[in-house]
């Protein structure tokens, strides 16, 4: 028996529609409610203040989350969509000339003038648009776009980030809001940049290092607006 049935490979690419968005999800309700209750709180407001400021954010950015997600996914589905209509029309219009532009992306990527050709003939006898979507047009299964995908995840991810710093308040006494909610938040952003790194196979570092950096910024420029201007923001 070949070896090819006994090795199943598991690339991250194949993640790459959902875990976008849910890296994306989790990071803006982290970053964005933390940094809104931090602004409040440093602005001397009642802690039911910034309760209700926080559970605002969250339902709030959720929908825009998804819905700013499914505007956008929408928007690179209907590009493919079109490209393929388009690709689908020339096939039939002039069959030679695309198959001819097939061979030549083989023969840049290595192969010999005759085995392109030879190539180019097999796939577009089996699946021309399919072959043409995938090595023309850079349009596959696995990175194809999903808005409703995208959308739900993202709206997902982002309730439950921004639930982690909201939830910091209820826990913590008003006096020490402002540090404990900055730190725990960054501390969720360590987790989730290890998390993310994990399932996209990437350096964990470099992805920590990343979220944390931008949250600390966003959560320090929105303190110093409280404390600057002293009245809820």
């Amino acid at each position: 028996m070949s070896r090819l049935h006994l090795h199943t490979e598991r690339h991250a690419v194949a993640r790459i529609g959902w875990l976008r968005a849910a890296v994306l999800g989790a990071n803006d309700g982290i970053v964005s409610t933390a940094s809104l209750i931090v602004g409040v709180a440093a602005a001397s407001a009642a802690q039911s203040d910034i309760l209700l400021a926080g559970t605002a954010g969250l339902f709030a950015g959720a929908m825009s989350m998804a819905a700013g997600e499914y505007v956008s996914v929408s928007s690179q589905s209907d590009t493919e969509k079109a490209d393929l209509a388009r690709e689908s029309q020339e096939l039939k219009d002039d069959p030679a000339f695309e198959r001819e532009e097939l061979a030549n992306i083989y023969v840049k990527r290595g192969l010999e003038p005759k085995l392109a050709e030879q190539v180019a003939d097999q796939l577009m006898a089996k699946d021309a648009l399919g072959a043409h979507a995938r090595d023309e047009l850079q349009i596959s299964d696995l990175t194809a776009a999903r808005p409703i995908q995208a959308a739900l995840t993202s709206a997902a991810t982002f309730a439950v980030g921004a639930a982690l710093p909201l939830g910091t308040v209820l826990v913590v006494p008003a006096d020490v809001l402002v540090p404990a909610v900055t730190i725990a938040s960054l501390a969720f952003l360590v987790v989730l940049g290890a998390v993310g790194a994990r399932a996209g196979g990437a350096p964990m570092p470099v992805a920590i290092f990343r979220v944390t950096f931008w949250g600390a910024i966003a959560m320090a420029l929105t303190a110093g607006i409280g404390r600057l201007f002293g009245a809820v923001v």
